[in-house]
């Protein structure tokens, strides 16, 4: 298997094979607990003004998201795994568009299929990578807004390439690094309305979810997430 790591969106415009487009802080952390807590849907655009289209054609939709982390407005929700406890998701169909993961499922145009990323469900995406059997996949780092590089993505892919390669990597210390680095911003107590404290823990909380999130098109511009089960080993 040949694997291959990029970067942003450049790097989601080269990924061939299987994409995983990885996003740790925080969009693809948050997709899998919106579906976890029985999302029907999540659609994930990349153009914000797609996302207040839909909500205007669609009433009962939930729009979530955010630019440069904070939550867009007329919006919902932001992109907050932590403001969204106790929303009521039940059957509910979310619009879902970010500065960094959901510009990287648009761009990856020449996948084969396109999968998300995040450590919350790793293990899972390395299972589902094995059972495709693809010859070449290509795990996308999408880091800050789409174009510089962030080590909780790029320890994502690290640790998802290790594990198809059966590898060992010492998580709990790499996790323990994030809160001095990129994860910082979730300890400033200045920043806590944007990025509060447990949005680091959810979104580091390694394998915790047993499926992958699958994009499925639609039309040329509406594309969705499917939840992907898989089976306990």
């Amino acid at each position: 298997m040949k694997i291959n790591i990029l970067y942003g969106v450049e790097g989601a415009k080269k990924a061939e094979g299987l994409a995983v487009i990885i996003d740790v802080f925080r969009a693809f952390s948050l997709e899998c607990y919106m579906m976890d807590r029985g999302a029907k849907k999540i659609i994930p655009v990349a153009d914000k003004d797609l996302a207040y289209l839909l909500k205007e054609r669609n009433p009962e939709f939930l729009l979530v998201g955010e630019r440069n982390g904070k939550m867009l407005e007329g919006f919902d929700y932001g992109n907050s795994p932590t403001q969204m406890e106790k929303a009521d998701l039940k059957d509910k169909i979310i619009v879902h568009t970010t500065s960094s993961g959901t510009q990287g499922l648009a761009n990856a145009i020449h996948a084969k299929e396109v999968i998300t990323g995040s450590l919350v469900n790793a293990k899972a995406i390395v299972e589902y990578i094995k059972q495709r059997g693809y010859e070449e996949v290509s795990l996308v780092c999408m880091g800050w807004n789409g174009k510089e590089q962030t080590d909780e993505d790029n320890l994502c892919a690290e640790y998802i390439k290790s594990m198809l390669e059966n590898k060992e990597i010492n998580m709990e210390e790499k996790i323990s690094e994030l809160k001095e680095t990129n994860g910082a911003k979730f300890f400033d107590k200045e920043k806590q309305e944007i990025f509060p404290e447990n949005d680091f823990y959810y979104c580091t909380a390694i394998n915790k979810f047993n499926f992958v999130l699958l994009l499925k098109k639609v039309t040329d511009d509406i594309k969705w997430i499917q939840k992907v089960e898989l089976k306990k080993q």
